[in-house]
């Protein structure tokens, strides 16, 4: 009897945490692939470089930079979306202020926003949104792209094989 209730209670906690390791793994943030960004002007001259990690799937766009403390001169996060469509971004959970870059399918910049802090406390629909319309989108230290004279009409491209 005392065997049978402890393998009972045994293959319950099994399934237990099975069901938490498949509810985990469909929302996976882990693993970002990385490449550099680089700006240029309608002329082709080069304004920057971004380090950034890419998040391509829903709950990589989703969570953000939002469990990142800081950012280092020059690194960020590269937002890809499926096709160039409406896109809002908004400051959930932020520990500093942010440029956020909207950039159309052609890689060409469209919108660029610095992002302040939003006051604590605030719900997602309080929240000050950042609307544009970007197959791409890129959040980057605040005044990144005014320390390097960025702005709509620029353009960027990647540093990896990937399509951007």
């Amino acid at each position: 009897m005392r065997a049978t209730l402890v393998l009972s209670v045994g293959l319950m906690v099994l399934v237990v945490l099975r069901a938490i390791r498949t509810r985990s793994s469909s929302g996976d943030i882990s693993g970002y692939e990385r490449t550099a960004v680089f700006f240029s002007d309608g002329d082709g001259a080069e304004l920057g470089t971004a380090r950034v990690r890419i998040a391509d799937t829903d709950a990589k766009r989703y969570v953000g930079l939002s469990r990142t403390e800081s950012l280092r001169e020059g690194e960020g996060m590269l937002f890809v979306h499926p096709c160039e469509q409406s896109v809002s971004y908004v400051m959930r959970e932020m520990s500093f202020p942010l440029d956020i870059v909207f950039v159309d399918e052609d890689r060409t910049v469209t919108d660029v926003y610095h992002a302040e802090l939003p006051a604590d406390g605030l719900a997602d629909s309080e929240l000050e949104r950042y609307d544009g319309r970007a197959k791409y989108v890129l959040e980057l230290p605040y005044q990144y792209t005014s320390e390097r004279g960025i702005g709509v009409g620029d353009r960027i491209r990647s540093a990896s094989d990937r399509d951007i």
